[in-house]
């Protein structure tokens, strides 16, 4: 079983997003029969069956072994995968385009550069997959608390320099036998965990102090604007 799938085909992304088949997919992490889902789930296991046709007509979930059971045999199903992502490739007609309007202090490109992510790397597993080679990819994930505004627009200046004079020294242009490579580079607020639930008599909270909010955290002081793929 894969850690993650990229799902790019639209009758797969429509059959995974039920919120039924989602469900089986989340129980089949484990492998199990039709008649063990079907307790789990409480449904009938007709209809349980029905699911896991169409599941596994989009390569969603695969038959992990079959058990005899008297006169018959049972087919034993399990996920592809622990986790799916949805790829834009899957809504190819209004997949978002970063070059359409490339702003790096816009969120709403970095979204659309993170949507690119999503559907390059999905393509990219699906035929190192099919060609049985191994994907050479890089990724760095961690957070950094900025005392203040200032400190966080030095910080992406300094960072943008930092890039810069690295792409200066290792970029070949006509390198016999290169490659190109996409790097994406991106920081965003984190976002907080979800609160627990509330008790039945919850305290009286503290009064609290009316938010400050900012049209775009990366204002000045900053780095000046520049279009950028």
């Amino acid at each position: 079983m894969l850690d993650v799938a990229v799902i790019e085909d639209s009758a797969a992304a429509e059959a995974s997003l039920n919120p039924m088949r989602a469900r089986m997919l989340a129980e089949l992490v484990d492998p199990q029969s039709a008649t063990t889902l079907a307790g789990k789930l409480q449904l009938p296991r007709q209809k349980v069956n029905y699911h896991l046709r169409e599941l596994e007509r989009f390569g969603l979930v695969e038959l992990a072994e079959e058990r005899r059971k008297g006169n018959m045999t049972e087919r034993v199903m399990r996920a592809t995968a622990a986790s799916y992502v949805i790829s834009p490739t899957a809504l190819a007609a209004v997949q978002p385009e970063p070059a359409r309007s490339p702003d790096r202090l816009s969120a709403r490109w970095l979204l659309a550069v993170a949507a690119r992510l999503v559907r390059d790397v999905g393509e990219l597993i699906t035929g190192a997959t099919r060609a049985r080679k191994t994907l050479a990819t890089f990724a760095l994930d961690g957070e950094i608390r900025f005392a203040n505004a200032s400190d966080r627009a030095a910080f992406a200046e300094e960072l943008t320099a930092s890039v810069a004079g690295l792409v200066a020294r290792y970029h070949s242009e006509a390198a016999p036998g290169g490659r190109d490579f996409r790097f994406v580079v991106a920081v965003h607020p984190s976002t907080k965990p979800a609160s627990p639930p509330t008790p039945a008599n919850p305290p009286t909270p503290a009064p609290l102090e009316a938010p400050h909010t900012e049209e775009n955290p990366w204002d000045t002081p900053g780095p000046t604007k520049t279009n950028s793929n």
